[in-house]
């Protein structure tokens, strides 16, 4: 089967830890020009979709296509904010040279950055509220400022797809409002951004559509139609509740 020319599609994809099913047969295509959120309770596969999406991990079966090419051949049109857990912060480097690293898509790792590029890692820390620490090292940044500083180094790669692995997780609600600007911003421009996401009670204010994930595809669709109580419940089984009477929602243990 031929995949679709959307910005993320992919057909049947399955991963396999240690022959344990992670992923099975998930279909989707993501809509261009939308803030997706990628929902699900822990263990559910979220990180592991982006990271097979990547190439970062095998796939045990199924395709993954970027604009209706595999990814190795659109790798300039990605660009990616990995969990801020995974990444080593003590490496001695500073804000500069992270998002300057944004740049070396569009350069070749073997050509030198130009004043030009160094011009637009700037304008990107200055996006994120994060000029004036252009030259502090990024270990000695707080764990919100470390998170703008990836947030800049994606902007600055300019891709046309985005994935980013729970960017609000443990950020004060200065850099969420930051975080979520740039995501609006990057909408404007007919950016696509999937974002692995974990709080429920913004999923509606945040996401133009979602897709629910357990394992399985669970639903996906404009979040108006697909986020509702019904599709939560199979999501997160019985470790969800609907408060009577209200929108909001619980996970429970």
């Amino acid at each position: 089967m031929s995949l679709s020319n959307s910005p993320v599609s992919v057909r049947n994809l399955s991963v396999a830890y240690h022959r344990k099913p992670v992923l099975r047969d998930i279909d989707y295509d993501a809509p261009e020009g939308e803030l997706i959120g990628i929902i699900g309770p822990n263990g559910a596969g979220k990180s592991t979709l982006i990271k097979a999406i990547l190439g970062l991990i095998p796939l045990a079966g199924g395709e993954v296509n970027i604009y209706g090419k595999p990814y190795h051949e659109q790798r300039q049109l990605v660009g990616y904010v990995p969990q801020r857990e995974s990444v080593d912060w003590d490496f001695p480097t500073d804000a500069l040279d992270v998002v300057m690293m944004g740049r070396y898509g569009k350069l070749g790792w073997f050509r030198r950055p130009k004043a030009e590029d160094r011009e637009i890692a700037m304008e990107c820390l200055q996006k994120v509220g994060m000029e004036s620490f252009a030259r502090r090292q990024i270990s000695q940044l707080s764990g919100g400022q470390q998170q703008r500083v990836f947030l800049a180094r994606a902007l600055a790669q300019d891709a046309r797809v985005y994935f980013m692995d729970e960017p609000f997780a443990g950020v004060d609600a200065a850099t969420e409002k930051a975080i979520i600007q740039v995501l609006n911003e990057l909408k404007q421009q007919k950016k696509t951004v999937l974002v692995v996401h974990h709080d429920l009670q913004t999923v509606s204010e945040y996401f133009d559509s979602v897709l629910l994930l357990n394992l399985r595809k669970i639903a996906a669709g404009p979040t108006r139609e697909v986020f509702h109580a019904e599709n939560l419940q199979k999501t997160y089984g019985g470790r969800l509740t609907v408060l009577p009477g209200s929108s909001d929602v619980m996970v429970t243990g």
